[in-house]
This record gives structure tokens, C-alpha cells and sequence, in this order.
């Protein structure tokens, strides 16, 4: 019996991949036994060694099989993504954390290794809250401010706020930088930088899911930073540093941007990639 559990398991992750990959999705088979798990609410171990879905989980996961193959982000689908070795809650309305993102918190950690200090820490353009909770989270004695202009976004990082336990040292406000009070020890942002002719050659998951406003930047993808550098500028405390993310290719140019600004750029880190992903700000003397 358990030889034909698995056999029909095999069949049904069989056809999800044929589906998956007629769909134009990159990893189909992996993203089946994905999905199938989740509808199961099962671990995919459980799968693989044959446990089959009753008549309810398999009505689920042909609903979520589906969109799928309508190019929505399997984040969406699962209502999570990874970053930092956390859960973030995520779904429409916010952008969808990124692995290369972590080089900024890797960058801030290093700049500041004492967990002592109780560090003030403002993200600009919070999104789902991921640079400010995975930071936050490493510091024990520091407290953040995350603002976004986006009540959607708002929304996914208070989930994620409550999720990591950390409503009494972190605030989030609907707004711009200038509406956080003080100065800061530490800034980070991951400020879009899609130049706008660029974004439509983006993948269906991030064009026809994802927010729009936290990734086109304008014609040459740069107006973000324009903006971005008076803000930090007048948030910065005297030995404080800013962290943000920069687009393959654009290093140079925010360089440039920060320095006629009044800001003075400490360093460039790459990325896993080896792709310079971020750009490390003071004040300028």
C-alpha cells in the first residue's frame, strides 16, 4: 500500500511540474512539492515519503496550483518568505524580501558589533519590516522606527512586528522620513531603483504582483536616491551610517548623488553575487 501512496504521490507532483513548467516558472518541481506541502500543511519530508493529501487538501492545492501558473509569487501563495533566517508574513501590497538584501544588515552588524548600545534605527520605506525586525533582532538594547507610504506595506510589517514579538521597540509611522523625530545611529533602506522603461521586461511575478511604487524609480531608476540623500542627511547623528540598497550597475551613480548631497560615502559592500549592493553614507565631515 504505501508503495502506491507513493507512486500516486509521484504522479500528482508528476503533472504539477508539467504545469508548472509549461507555466514559464524556473523551478517547477521544487515549487510543486512547495505547494502541495502547504496545501497539505505538511512538511515536504512527509511527501516524500508518500503521504497523499485527502479530498480537502487536494481541492487546495489545485486552486493555489493554479495561480501559480498564473505567474503569481509563490511568496503570495504561502504568505511568507525567508530573510534573515526569519518568517516574514507577506502578500499583496508589499515587495517581497530578497536575499541580497541581508548584505545590509550584514553591513550594519559589522559597523556596529557591540549589542550593547541601545542604537536608534530609522528604515526608510519599510515595506514588510524585514531590514529593520532582522536588525533589530540583533541588538537587544536598539530601538527602530520603520515609515512607509504605503498603508499596505504598513500593514504586512505590524503582522511581522507582532509575529517577531517587538511592539515595544519598534514603531512604524505612515509617512515619509521626515515625520520620524530625532536622529539616528543607524538608517537603513532599500529605496526602489527600477528605471521605469526596465520594469515592464521584469518578470510577471514582480509586474503584475508586485508593488509598483516600491520599485520603479523614474527613467534612469535613480530618483529614489535623489530624495533619499537630504533625507538621511538631516537624520544622521554625528558617527552614524546609513545602509542602501543599490540596483546592478548603479553604485557609481548613488556614489556621486550622496557626495553632491552632503553625505560622504564610506564604503561599497557586494552582494553573494559580487554585485555592489550597498552603498554605506555618513556626514559629510
Amino acid at each position: 500500500m504505501t508503495d502506491v501512496i507513493t507512486r500516486s504521490a509521484e504522479k500528482l507532483l508528476d503533472n504539477a511540474t508539467v504545469r508548472l513548467r509549461t507555466a514559464g516558472v524556473d523551478s517547477p518541481r521544487l515549487e510543486g512539492r512547495l505547494l502541495l506541502a502547504h496545501a497539505m500543511n505538511a512538511r515536504q519530508e512527509d511527501i516524500l515519503v508518500g503521504r497523499m493529501p485527502d479530498p480537502t487538501a487536494l481541492q487546495r492545492f489545485e486552486a493555489i496550483l493554479r495561480r501559480r501558473e498564473k505567474r503569481e509569487p509563490l511568496a503570495y501563495i504561502l504568505g511568507k518568505r525567508e530573510f534573515w533566517s526569519l518568517d516574514f508574513a507577506v502578500g499583496p501590497g508589499v515587495l517581497i524580501p530578497r536575499p541580497e538584501s541581508e548584505t545590509l544588515i550584514e553591513a550594519a552588524l559589522a559597523d556596529f558589533p557591540d549589542s550593547c548600545p541601545p542604537l536608534r534605527v530609522l528604515d526608510i520605506g519599510t515595506g514588510s519590516g524585514c531590514l529593520l525586525i532582522a536588525f533589530i533582532k540583533e541588538r537587544p538594547q536598539a530601538t527602530g522606527i520603520g515609515v512607509d507610504i504605503s498603508p499596505a506595506a504598513l500593514a504586512w510589517a505590524g503582522r511581522n512586528v507582532g509575529a517577531h514579538n517587538l511592539a515595544n521597540r519598534v514603531s512604524l509611522i505612515h509617512g515619509s522620513a521626515g515625520q520620524a523625530e530625532g536622529e539616528f545611529d543607524v538608517i537603513l533602506c532599500n529605496p526602489p531603483y527600477v528605471a521605469d522603461a526596465a520594469f515592464e521586461s521584469l518578470e510577471p511575478e514582480i509586474t503584475h504582483h508586485e508593488p509598483a511604487m516600491a520599485l520603479k524609480a523614474g527613467k534612469d531608476g535613480l530618483d529614489a536616491y535623489r530624495q533619499l540623500a537630504p533625507q538621511m542627511r538631516q537624520r544622521l547623528r554625528p558617527g552614524a551610517r546609513a545602509y542602501v540598497e543599490v540596483g546592478q550597475g548603479q553604485a557609481t551613480d548613488v556614489m556621486e548623488i550622496f557626495t553632491t548631497r552632503g553625505l560622504s560615502v564610506v564604503r561599497v559592500v557586494d552582494d553573494l553575487a559580487k554585485v555592489p549592493r550597498c552603498v554605506v553614507a555618513a556626514l559629510s565631515g
